[in-house]
């Protein structure tokens, strides 16, 4: 009988158990944006890393031929000309593995989604 990986606890053991060729760029991406966001709340919402205000900013995802970064449809509208040579969808990028990730990029995105939520809550804030 064979058994069954353990589900990752938290983002650290999530990029262990990730494939080698991803983990690297599982620490840029996570670094990079713990920059871009100070003090976000890091966890794994629906299996993957999130980086949290409160509400979800961003997470990312590791593939057999990608890194996923899944940063609300918003960030990607507003993003959409630099994002023209990544594969996208409506809230989500594909970074290949084998290209060096656009980490100016995902500064600016992970930057930007930090305002969108600020603005957006701080409406609720009294």
């Amino acid at each position: 009988m064979t058994r069954k990986k353990a589900r990752p606890k938290n983002i650290t053991e999530y990029i262990s158990a990730a494939p080698k060729e991803a983990q690297k760029k599982l620490r840029e991406m996570r670094a990079c944006i713990r920059k871009s966001a100070p003090g976000a709340k890091e966890s794994l919402k629906w299996g993957m890393p999130a980086f949290s205000y409160g509400r979800i900013l961003v997470t990312f995802a590791a593939f057999p031929h990608h890194i996923g970064f899944y940063p609300t449809p918003s960030a990607v509208r507003a993003f959409a000309k630099e994002l023209s040579k990544y594969v996208t969808a409506s809230a989500s990028i594909q970074f290949p593995l084998e290209k060096p990730l656009p980490l100016s990029l995902i500064r600016k995105i992970t930057a930007f989604r930090v305002r969108e939520s600020v603005e957006k809550d701080g409406k609720w804030r009294t």
